[in-house]
């Protein structure tokens, strides 16, 4: 506005990374802060080039800031940004990919093993004083040796499969096209995959193209024995499907990191304390992951604005 740094727009503030870090080459402008958020992009639009954002950019927002080149998002989905709508504009999109793989495949990991050894479950236990009075907790399900599942074999799904290996379970997956460098079985649905697998990871990304993909259909396919884990969106899943299926024991057991509606959860999902382990969408959430995404997302920012191609253009 009238400072010599560039003016970039902050939609929502950065994972474990404080603003104050980056005011060496930006003007940052706050919209969570703002009074009135039109006044604020109103002010900015002659020179505003680039906006950094966690998950939603409206195509709105673009039609105000008419010189925007960037949308920054720190984060590796997208499905809140009008896409489509900013290449219309020339805008360019990127999101921080990569350098949350490997933490996000140990928290499937982690998330797969607190549902089938019942350990969320095994600690109220102890806590409730059940142990001295009941004896031994029902049991839970054994993982090594077992058939995992994975929807979406991208980059956190191969990492997942890897560490899964270890655990000398057979692996088999869901893509939209079959992958030719891996020696998993693939299976040409979702249905197919659920009949399969004991234990069904959804590791796909958000969009209309895979909202409710696990619906009634493929939930019955896991089956009563089977495990649902959902790593990916919350969206991927119809959560009243989800719910009857858990309510009639026509499926076994689930861990849920993420929401259709989050924060908010169904509250038929809280009170399942049995054969449901839910955690508040932290699958990322390290210091070291949360800074290497931020610092990914300003480096697209600076890259741009330095005149170069951004590191990580969505695709």
């Amino acid at each position: 506005m009238n400072s010599d740094k560039p003016d970039v727009l902050f939609a929502r503030p950065l994972y474990n990374y404080p603003l104050d870090e980056v005011a060496g080459f930006c003007e940052a402008h706050k919209l969570w802060e703002a009074e009135e958020t039109d006044a604020l992009l109103s002010a900015i639009a002659p020179t505003c080039r680039a906006a950094v954002t966690r998950a939603v950019f409206p195509e709105d927002w673009m039609d105000k800031l008419p010189n925007l080149g960037i949308i920054s998002v720190c984060g590796v989905g997208y499905e809140g940004v009008a896409v489509e709508a900013a290449r219309e504009r020339g805008i360019v999109v990127t999101n921080t990919p990569d350098v949350l793989t490997e933490e996000v495949a140990d928290y499937g990991v982690a998330l797969m093993l607190a549902v089938a050894r019942r350990l969320a479950m095994g600690d109220r236990y102890v806590r409730d004083g059940r142990w001295p009075r009941e004896g031994a907790m029902k049991y839970g399900r054994r993982v090594h040796g077992s058939r995992l599942g994975i929807l979406g074999l991208g980059r956190i799904g191969l990492a997942l499969a890897h560490r899964c290996k270890a655990f000398g379970m057979e692996i088999g997956y869901h893509n939209r096209n079959l992958r030719k460098d891996v020696e998993y079985g693939y299976f040409e649905d979702a249905v197919s995959l659920g009949r399969w697998a004991d234990f069904f990871v959804i590791v796909t990304p958000g969009g209309e193209s895979t909202r409710n993909l696990v619906d009634a259909a493929v939930i019955d396919a896991i089956g009563p024995e089977g495990v649902l884990v959902n790593i990916g969106r919350g969206q991927t899943v119809d959560d009243a499907a989800l719910i009857s299926a858990l309510n009639e024991g026509r499926l076994g057991a689930a861990g849920l990191d993420v929401f259709s509606d989050e924060p908010n959860v169904p509250d038929e999902l809280i009170r399942m304390t049995d054969n449901v382990v839910l955690q508040p969408h932290q699958a990322s959430a390290t210091h070291d992951t949360r800074r290497a995404m931020s610092k990914l997302c300003m480096d697209n920012v600076r890259a741009f604005l330095e005149g170069s191609d951004p590191l990580t253009p969505v695709d």
